[in-house]
C-alpha cells in the first residue's frame, strides 16, 4: 500500500475493531504525546529538586528524589495507554483496562507510602535505644495500607467486599477481646515509648520497686533491681502505675537531724546552725538550705538541717551525704559538743 492510499480521507475513515484508522491515529498521537510528557515532567522536577537539594541541609529532598524515581516508567507508559484508548470505543477492553489501572494506581500508591512510613520511621528512630514499638507500629501501618489496598483492587474487580470488610470485623472484635490483655499491654508499649515517663538506663521506683530500666518490649518492661535480680512489669500495669524517674531529677533534696546533748552550754549551741553552713557549704555539688533548732526530744536537743546536691547521680548525693557527716562528726568533737544518744535519768527517793 502506498503512503498517498494511507493518507487518503476515504481509507481514514475505514471501520477496523470499531473504530476507524483516523481514530486510531489521533489515539497514538495522544499516547505518544503523554508519554513523551510524562517522561520530560519527572525529569523536570528531579532536575528542580536536585538544585534545591545543594543548598539544602536535610535528606528530604534525597528521599523526595528517590521516591519519584523509583516510580516504574512502564506505570507512565500505561497511564498514556489508558488515557488514550479513552478515545476509542472498545466495549470488551474497556472494564479491563479500568481494572489494571486501578491496580496499578493502588499497588504504586501502597508501596510509595510504604517507603514514607519507612522514611519517617527510621528518621524517629535514629539514636535511639528502643525501637521495637515503631518498629511494629511501621508494620501495622504497612499491613493496614496493603489491607485496604486488596479490598480496593477486589472491588475493581467487582468482587462484594462488603461481606468480607463485615467478617473481617466481626472476626477482629473476637480476636480483639481474645487477647484483650495483650493488646492493652501492646498499645502501653506505645504510650511508654511516646510519652517516654522513663527510657532505658534510667532508674525508676515503682510501687516499692526499684532499680535500672533494662528492656522495654512488648508486653513487659524489665528492670534490673538493686539487689541484682530482675524485675517483669507488664507494660500496662506501669501506664497505671506512680512512677518516680530519678534520672530526670535535676536536683536532690536532702534532709537529716542532727541531736545533741541537753548539756550542751548554750553558746555553743548557737555555733551549731553556721558549723554545718559551713561544712555543707565546702562539699562539692551542695547547697546549703538551712538549719534550726526544731525539736526538744526526749534525750536531745535536735537540729533539722536541709540542702541540696545539683546532680541526679545517686553516688554524688552518697559522696557528699558522707563527707558532710564525717566533718559534722570531727567540727562537733573540736567544740567538745557531744552527740545525744538514749539515755535515761533515774531518781532513787530514800
Amino acid at each position: 500500500m502506498k503512503l498517498s492510499e494511507i493518507i487518503n480521507p476515504t481509507s481514514l475513515q475505514t471501520i477496523w475493531l470499531n473504530n476507524t484508522i483516523q481514530d486510531y491515529l489521533i489515539a497514538l498521537g495522544l499516547f505518544s504525546t503523554l508519554w513523551l510528557t510524562f517522561n520530560l515532567f519527572q525529569r523536570l522536577i528531579i532536575s528542580r529538586i536536585d538544585k534545591l537539594a545543594l543548598n539544602s541541609k536535610t535528606d528530604f529532598d534525597d528521599f523526595l528524589i528517590s521516591l519519584i524515581r523509583s516510580i516504574n516508567v512502564w506505570f507512565y507508559f500505561y497511564l498514556a495507554l489508558y488515557t488514550a484508548s479513552k478515545l476509542l470505543n472498545l466495549p470488551n477492553f474497556e472494564k479491563w483496562l479500568d481494572a489494571i489501572l486501578i491496580i496499578w494506581i493502588v499497588v504504586e500508591s501502597s508501596s510509595k507510602i510504604q517507603l514514607i512510613v519507612k522514611h519517617l520511621a527510621n528518621n524517629y528512630l535514629n539514636d535511639d535505644k528502643n525501637k521495637v514499638p515503631v518498629q511494629i507500629l511501621q508494620k501495622i501501618i504497612v499491613g493496614l495500607i496493603w489491607a485496604i489496598g486488596g479490598l480496593m483492587i477486589l472491588s475493581s474487580l467487582g468482587i462484594n467486599v462488603t461481606s468480607l470488610v463485615a467478617g473481617l470485623g466481626i472476626g477482629g472484635i473476637a480476636v480483639a477481646l481474645a487477647l484483650q490483655n495483650i493488646l492493652g499491654d501492646l498499645f502501653s508499649s506505645f504510650a511508654i515509648y511516646f510519652d517516654k515517663p522513663f527510657q532505658i538506663g534510667d532508674f525508676i521506683t515503682i510501687d516499692k520497686k526499684q532499680g535500672v530500666v533494662e528492656k522495654i518490649g512488648i508486653k513487659t518492661t524489665r528492670i534490673r533491681a538493686l539487689q541484682g535480680e530482675e524485675i517483669v512489669i507488664a507494660n500496662n500495669d506501669l501506664t497505671n502505675a506512680r512512677i518516680h524517674n530519678y534520672k530526670k531529677m535535676e536536683s536532690r533534696r536532702v534532709d537529716f537531724t542532727v541531736g545533741v546533748s541537753y548539756d550542751t552550754p548554750l553558746e555553743k549551741l548557737k555555733k551549731i546552725p553556721k558549723l554545718i553552713e559551713e561544712i555543707i557549704t565546702k562539699t562539692d555539688l551542695a547547697k546549703f538550705d538551712r538549719a534550726h533548732l526544731s525539736k526538744l526530744g526526749d534525750y536531745s536537743l535536735n537540729f533539722e538541717v536541709i540542702y541540696y546536691i545539683d546532680s541526679p547521680d545517686y553516688l554524688a548525693h552518697m559522696d557528699a551525704k558522707h563527707h558532710i557527716y564525717m566533718q559534722l562528726i570531727e567540727q562537733l568533737r573540736k567544740e567538745k559538743i557531744e552527740l545525744a544518744f538514749p539515755t535515761q535519768t533515774i531518781f532513787v527517793k530514800r
